[in-house]
């Protein structure tokens, strides 16, 4: 499919014609090859050697809800990158955290991103939190044959419901099943440890400073316990990514303010090296 032809240098009829508000259904009609879905699979044996991204957890508290990513990525025994991004913008209140293949992830995000902004294009409006994670689910199925290659791809999802006024997770397992998380969540090698940590850390009425703290702390712990997961790096200044979605939207933490966070994670680790101790009644 052209964007545009040679012959009069008008675009297509495809992208003049009113159709469906689904990108991913647009791009099925005319240029299916480009789903990564529908592309030919090589014949391979054994497991694919591919970058891997590794832990993504999620808090909510009162207002909004973080996402938040360590920034390793390995491929078998192998550091392949100390410094990727993890955590992106899915539209202005809703964010995706990416674990799994991280080529495939990358494209799989950028295709979410394409998706949820044809249809508000078209619709005039945005979908709801639930639409965005039902749609998120239906590209992830589409992955399934790659997935049974080795190359799964299982991201975290989390945004700002506007109709119920609060912050909300979505965590998917390969096949695109989805379940809805409350107050917090993980994925990725270190998510048992991530998890474990942040049912010691979690509150319901954190508040936005100390959610971020709480997720510092339980990326902290996936390190500590997983080689895949990378916490923070002091000397050469790469920390966790951290977002925050509101009310007013989407935003990433500045580096010098996760930077403060990791490091009071750090010299609390120095005298406490689990981390802090919940009480027991």
């Amino acid at each position: 499919m052209e964007a545009n032809t040679r012959s009069n240098g008008r675009l297509p009829a495809a992208f003049l014609t009113p159709g469906s508000s689904s990108f991913m259904d647009f791009l099925s009609e005319h240029a299916p090859e480009v789903l990564p879905g529908n592309r030919p699979l090589p014949r391979v044996e054994g497991a694919v050697e591919a970058p891997h991204g590794t832990t993504i957890v999620a808090a909510a508290f009162p207002g909004g809800v973080l996402l938040a990513g360590d920034r390793r990525a390995t491929m078998g025994n192998v550091i392949a990158q100390r410094d990727i991004e993890k955590v992106f913008p899915a539209d202005e209140y809703s964010a995706v955290g990416i674990a799994g293949t991280a080529g495939l992830a990358v494209e799989m995000v950028k295709l979410f991103q394409l998706e949820l902004e044809h249809f508000e294009k078209v619709e005039g409006s945005q979908l709801s939190l639930e639409g965005k994670a039902n749609r998120l689910s239906t590209m992830i199925r589409s992955n399934l044959g790659m997935a049974m290659q080795g190359l799964a791809v299982v991201p975290l999802f989390a945004g700002y419901d506007v109709n119920r006024g609060k912050g909300r997770i979505f965590s998917y397992d390969v096949t695109g099943g989805r379940s809805e998380e409350p107050g917090f969540a993980a994925v990725g090698s270190g998510s048992v440890f991530a998890r474990g940590s942040l049912k010691k850390l979690y509150r319901e009425d954190l508040t936005e400073q100390q959610a971020a703290t709480a997720v510092v702390q339980a990326l902290y712990d996936a390190a500590d316990d997983d080689s895949a997961t990378g916490g923070p790096d002091l000397t050469r200044r790469i920390y966790p990514i951290v977002t925050v979605i509101t009310d007013e939207g989407f935003r990433r933490l500045p580096d010098d303010e996760v930077a403060g966070i990791a490091r009071t994670v750090h010299e609390g680790r120095l005298e406490l090296p689990n981390g802090p101790q919940a009480p027991v009644s």
